[in-house]
């Protein structure tokens, strides 16, 4: 990932390192889509053994308590992405002292919806601190009501300047619901149908645009798109962006170089 455009502040915290489609044709059963327990969890382990003891954290560094401007936050986060890349090992544990300095109120720099893969946790991700991040997730980054209401709650009542929809490779989400779709299942009568709902626009585009050797990986970028368009498209949030008091942009994440790209 390339870092382009501002420098950081002189003080920085750490240096260290669309809508709802119909009802999917009937024809499997609830079992079929139960599957998604093992699509969800799924994906390559990556292991790796060694002796060495890994080098010391950095000793962190304060940032600016509050941040309002949407580039600058927008570089803070490649600057940590790029940190966590290049030597995940040195990610620094917060101090004692930093929780209970910001243990009276919070100042986000950056609102991350995120989907709920254990493997692309955020504030491991952009190499952030405690009180950095207001953090969303759902399978798939699935924009719902709360999740609607939590992230304005962050921009009105925080000042958040800056939000973030961080999709994934090989997202198990994304992935079920292309292979829901190739196999004309039914509704599960779970609350998974939701998610297949609405992930499946961005599916439908993949399966008649992509090939079959890049199908998830488009289906995994249109489903971020789709996710900024409707968030942009609130009129909470389209007014802060009108106002330039907030910036939406789209991300994926590799789990195996550890690499955001801001699309």
């Amino acid at each position: 990932m390339k870092t382009e455009g501002s420098t950081l502040p002189a003080r920085t915290r750490r240096t260290a390192a669309g809508g709802t489609a119909g009802a999917v044709e009937q024809g499997a059963t609830r079992r079929g889509l139960f599957r998604w327990g093992a699509v969800l969890g799924g994906g390559t382990l990556l292991t790796a053994c060694g002796t060495q003891r890994a080098p010391a954290a950095p000793a962190a560094q304060e940032r600016p308590e509050r941040i309002s401007d949407p580039d600058e936050a927008l570089e803070l986060l490649r600057r940590g992405n790029e940190r966590f890349a290049a030597a995940p090992e040195r990610h620094s544990a917060h101090t004692a002292a930093h929780r209970v300095r910001i243990a009276s109120g919070q100042h986000p720099f950056a609102i991350v919806l995120s989907c709920a893969d254990s493997r692309v946790p955020p504030e491991l991700v952009f190499d952030q601190d405690l009180g950095d991040l207001f953090v969303v997730r759902t399978a798939g980054q699935v924009v719902a009501p709360p999740v609607l209401g939590s992230i304005q709650y962050g921009v009105e009542h925080l000042h958040v300047p800056l939000l973030v929809v961080l999709g994934h490779e090989g997202c198990g989400a994304v992935s079920a619901t292309l292979e829901a779709l190739q196999q004309g299942a039914g509704p599960s009568g779970t609350a998974i149908d939701s998610l297949v709902d609405a992930i499946r626009p961005a599916a439908q585009r993949a399966l008649a645009g992509a090939d079959e050797a890049h199908r998830l990986g488009e289906a995994v970028r249109l489903n971020v798109l789709d996710g900024v368009s409707a968030l942009a498209a609130d009129p909470v949030l389209a007014e802060a962006v009108h106002a330039g008091r907030l910036r939406v942009v789209g991300a994926t994440y590799d789990l195996q170089d550890g690499e955001v790209a801001f699309l």
